[in-house]
């Protein structure tokens, strides 16, 4: 088992950064691609960015991509999403997510994700 605890949330305004954070506990030596997907009201959950276990890969769909960081560190069981320049409509509920199959391949589909964490709301104000 493994468990995941976000944090870092919050209210911001647009154009402004937050930084959130993700603890894995339990079996964490069985854990290899770490991801962030989010949930908006209404919607499907979206694949954010996926980072594997040796740090050296990370995806982000173009619409993240420049703005958003996805790193980790393995020493502390946590993976970080640094966002910034944030919009509107990046408001959603973001998880964090583990994956145990072994190996160095990033997955974007949710059902490639083993463990979840709770989520953390972020609310970006126009």
């Amino acid at each position: 088992q493994v468990q995941l605890v976000e944090s870092g949330g919050g209210l911001v305004q647009t154009g402004g950064s937050l930084r959130l954070s993700c603890a894995a506990s339990g079996r964490t030596s069985s854990v290899y691609t770490m991801a962030w997907f989010r949930q908006a009201p209404g919607k499907e959950r979206d694949f954010v960015a996926a980072i594997n276990w040796i740090g050296e890969s990370t995806y982000f769909t173009d619409s993240e991509k420049g703005r958003f960081t996805i790193s980790r560190d393995n020493a502390k069981n946590t993976v970080y999403l640094q966002m910034n320049s944030l919009k509107p409509e990046d408001t959603a509920v973001y998880y964090c997510a583990a994956s145990m199959r072994f190996g160095i391949s990033l997955y974007i589909r949710a059902s490639q994700y083993d463990y979840w964490g709770q989520g953390t709301q972020v609310t970006v104000s126009s």
